[in-house]
């Protein structure tokens, strides 16, 4: 199934319950819904439990909350770089290619799901979506756009809607040394993530650095600078966009358009509000624009064919997708 298709239709997504009536669940919506929290409550309240997640540095941070919980000798994390494995484990937090299919737990959940539309890695999480399942539970987490692919493989799941927390708004273009505090820089090779950590050094006294190539150790410390307000600025890579829970108000593109692997591409409508929805936490509403570097403009969104806005992407379904437009003034829309 394309995934064009699946960012087109809108689907009613059901009402919210507190509780799941089926022993297998899709808890989908926008970023900001706390997805990932209810996870690893549900995850914590049973005897034992995995989740896979997208991100290594992902893994890592749940990794650590859990630790909190349960202690050290009963989590384990196993990812493509670090695997913590105690004896007595019985809490398995893990990137979804490490996830031990062989074990039985009591829950397992999937997060990001909708990478099974991913070229390189969909075959690993359709594959999850298939066949990872937890003895009393099972959760899918991903978007709105995953709702048509979880009625055609998993007629029996129940899809459960969550709405975004905060509101998320359009704040224009931005130079470097206009950007607020608490502000992320996305940019989409590991030249421009350098180069605008260094001017931002030069303008603002510094910048956390993460990208996927960076060793976990440093990663995981710049993560952690960002965090205790050492720094007031983040330039990363697009993986922010994959669930990582950061205390930013501000996302700012510093280009719209990334190599896949292949070829040079426009990121599309889907990958553009993952990255902006990092901004805002709980209900902190956020705002998300692009950087001018130079005094000429890094990224634009342009107008849409035969549309009288300016398109910023379009929420794929459930009752709270008002899309991402933005008209002549600056605008707020829920997403």
């Amino acid at each position: 199934m394309r995934i064009v298709a699946l960012l087109r239709q809108s689907n009613d997504l059901g009402p919210m319950s507190a509780f799941a009536r089926s022993p297998l669940t899709a808890i989908l919506g926008p970023t900001n819904t706390g997805k990932t929290h209810l996870a690893v409550e549900r995850l914590c309240g049973h005897s034992s439990g995995m989740i896979g997640f997208p991100l290594r540095l992902l893994a890592r941070e749940v990794y650590d909350r859990v630790v909190k919980l349960k202690g050290a000798n009963q989590v384990a994390l196993i990812t493509g770089e670090e695997k913590i494995l105690p004896r007595d484990a019985r809490w398995f937090l893990c990137t979804a290619e490490s996830m031990p299919m062989e074990r039985d737990f009591a829950f397992v959940a999937l997060d990001e799901a909708q990478l099974g539309a991913d070229p390189e890695r969909g075959h690993v999480f359709t594959d999850r979506m298939l066949h990872a399942r937890g003895r009393e539970e099972t959760m899918i987490l991903g978007s709105e756009a995953l709702a048509p692919m979880v009625r055609a493989l998993l007629p029996k799941a129940e899809i459960i809607g969550r709405p975004r927390f905060s509101t998320l708004s359009y704040a224009g273009p931005s130079k470097l040394s206009r950007l607020p505090p608490r502000s992320a820089i996305v940019a989409f090779s590991a030249e421009q993530v350098y180069a605008v950590a260094e001017m931002l050094r030069r303008m603002r006294g510094g910048a956390a650095v993460v990208m996927g190539a960076l060793s976990p150790r440093t990663r995981n410390a710049q993560v952690a600078m960002y965090q205790a307000g050492e720094v007031d600025y983040l330039v990363a890579t697009d993986a922010i966009g994959m669930g990582l829970n950061m205390d930013v108000t501000h996302v700012a593109f510093a280009g719209l358009s990334k190599f896949d692997g292949r070829r040079r591409r426009r990121l599309t409508p889907a990958e553009m509000a993952q990255i902006a929805g990092r901004a805002g936490r709980h209900q902190k509403d956020g705002t998300f624009g692009v950087l001018t570097l130079d005094g000429d403009l890094s990224a634009e969104f342009r107008p849409v064919s035969g549309a009288s806005t300016l398109s910023f992407g379009r929420s794929s379904g459930g009752r709270t997708g008002r899309g991402f437009a933005r008209r002549r003034k600056r605008s707020t829309w829920r997403c």
